[in-house]
């Protein structure tokens, strides 16, 4: 199959863009519109892109850990920080903030939001992985 060079640079342009403003609405959700289930479909789609653009084989390299891990990590992280709730007594998913004091730093605030959108970003990341690696494992060429 021969690549054409410009759609290569194109789509080389469009995932670093595209991965940037999803890490972008993953770190901005928790507190505006994004999170974690947005975030990830921006990053699905670029894998999907770059399915399209370099084949199965493109996206396996890319791929480095198994999409079931990165799903059963991101599904391990959500129910365990949706269980911080109840570890302050309140209710499951209850959002959680925490503050601490550092010497030099001074009072750093932190909630239970943003790992929760970690961990619903990497499920969503491991899923669309784990389909196009999946379906778009072909032995032969259509014909």
């Amino acid at each position: 199959m021969n690549r054409s060079l410009i759609l290569d640079g194109l789509v080389e342009i469009i995932i670093r863009t595209a991965l940037v403003f999803s890490l972008f609405l993953l770190f901005s959700g928790h507190n505006a519109p994004g999170g974690g289930f947005v975030a990830g479909l921006v990053a699905g789609t670029t894998l999907i892109l770059w399915f399209v653009a370099g084949g199965r084989d493109e996206v396996a390299r890319v791929v480095v850990v198994s999409p079931q891990v990165v799903m059963g990590a991101g599904l391990a992280l959500a129910v365990g920080t949706g269980a911080l709730g109840w570890v302050w007594g309140d209710a499951f998913l209850e959002s959680v903030k925490i503050e601490f004091e550092l010497p030099v730093l001074g009072v750093l605030k932190a909630t239970s939001a943003l790992p929760f959108d970690i961990g619903v970003f990497l499920i969503v990341i491991g899923l669309v992985a784990a389909l196009i690696l999946t379906l778009g494992d072909k032995d032969e060429e259509p014909a």
